[in-house]
């Protein structure tokens, strides 16, 4: 989760073909790196279908790495939607 999501760089669909264009690529670790943002910012949005997904991508690639929020998306999504709306304000 980012605290502050506004101030990445590039959406959550450009940091997932990023992804997907490394892992084709053998690059790996920047492939793990992209996954894990498009997944921050999949949380951001409120996606946890997406948070699945990418979270789940970058769990399988070597050496295999346990994301807590995978074992309940849904309720660490709504969570983080609760911290956006308090924290965020503009």
């Amino acid at each position: 989760m980012f605290l502050d999501p506004r101030k990445i760089d590039v959406s959550m669909s450009t940091a997932a073909k990023e992804a997907k264009k490394l892992e084709k690529a053998k690059d790996l670790e920047r492939a793990r790196m992209w996954y894990e943002i498009a997944g921050g910012l999949a949380i951001y949005e409120g996606d946890a279908k997406k948070v699945i997904e990418y979270f789940g991508k970058s769990e399988k690639i070597p050496p295999e790495i346990e994301y807590p929020i995978l074992k309940n998306p849904k309720k660490a999504v709504a969570k983080a939607q609760e911290y956006y709306e308090t924290y965020l304000k503009d």
